[in-house]
């Protein structure tokens, strides 16, 4: 009833979280997840296989890197040593197993993306039944990969295999599993800002001929490697571009996304859509230009403005640019 009572649990903070508001992947989430394992033992420990049932939390240190703490418990293993006088296995043993593991994840945070990850950390056992060492201790160093499906921003189902290397007995065992989880409260997407700001008034002309003067704003947003996610520092000239807009309503402009060379035509091509629809989202969404005056387009690595070769240089080359011009009377 234990292992049932602990996956209840973990299913109902599951549900009860779901009802949050502010749900995004990225640096600052905290997934929680429900897992069942088949763990397979080594021989020479005289016990069975068995499966393994619990509960984990995460929280991700950056995009890419989380430190995940779970706790499970044992269910349908039985001893393999026999009473003497009985050709029959002990009773079944209770024990549990708690990790604590750092996770690396591939891939971009997204809704309906695949994330592949690796994982390393270390494990403590305990199995309280057994017949030779009665209370079993052991102490896991313990590697493992697997893949995790988003089915929106917030939703994911997990399936991985992890090895266990006893430090106590030197013995080495495995576990394949599947869970389902929630990630929520991270910083991905960026929060809504209230802006407030008023056009200036344009002056009145003295003479109806008199010459008119164009006037011009550039944006330049820099990305981290293989990144799409558009950096804070970035956000008040981007906020710049579209005030200059609201001011000037019969402008518009085209949002050019760029890469570096690392990486094939195709996945560059994608990246630069992507970060060209980032810096255009935040343009409509968070500072109220209106949709239709902004349009997007991706080079790829088609447009290098430094030297591909260095760190420096691919540095300049992973941005978004853009331009608005408008005229008015002097």
């Amino acid at each position: 009833m234990k292992s049932k009572n602990t996956f209840g649990v973990v299913i109902g903070s599951l549900l009860a979280t779901s009802s949050l508001s502010v749900l995004a992947q990225g640096q600052g989430a905290v997934e929680v997840e429900a897992f069942g394992k088949r763990s397979f033992t080594e021989s020479n420990r005289d016990v069975t296989d068995g499966n393994l049932f619990g509960g984990s939390i995460g929280y991700y240190l950056n995009d890419d890197v989380s430190l995940n703490l779970s706790h499970g418990t044992y269910r349908s293993i039985r001893s393999k040593d026999t009473l003497p006088g009985s050709t029959h296995g002990r009773e079944q043993i209770d024990g549990h197993l708690s990790t604590l593991e750092a996770q690396y994840h591939f891939g971009t945070p997204a809704a309906q993306s695949l994330r592949p990850y690796v994982s390393a950390g270390f494990g403590h056992q305990e199995l309280d039944n057994t017949f030779i060492r009665g209370n079993d201790k052991s102490t896991f160093a313990m590697v493992g990969a697997g893949a995790k499906y988003y089915f929106n921003e917030m939703f994911f189902a997990k399936a991985g295999v992890d090895v266990l290397h006893s430090l106590d007995t030197e013995n080495t065992e495995w576990q394949a599993g599947v869970g389902v989880g929630l990630n929520f409260g991270g910083s991905s997407q960026p929060a809504p800002q209230v802006v407030e700001a008023a056009p200036e008034p344009i002056a009145e002309p003295v003479v109806a001929e008199e010459p008119l003067e164009t006037v011009r704003v550039e944006l330049d947003v820099k990305f981290d490697f293989d990144k799409a996610r558009v950096k804070e520092e970035s956000y008040s000239d981007i906020q710049n571009l579209a005030d200059f807009m609201n001011q000037y309503p019969q402008t518009s402009t085209t949002v050019e996304g760029h890469t570096d060379a690392v990486g094939t035509d195709e996945y560059n091509q994608q990246l630069s859509e992507r970060r060209a629809n980032a810096v255009r989202d935040v343009l409509v969404n968070q500072y109220g230009v209106d949709a239709e005056r902004v349009n997007t387009v991706g080079y790829g690595e088609a447009r290098p403005v430094a030297d591909n070769a260095t760190d420096s240089g691919r540095a300049i080359n992973r941005r978004v640019e853009a331009e608005v011009e408008a005229q008015i009377k002097q």
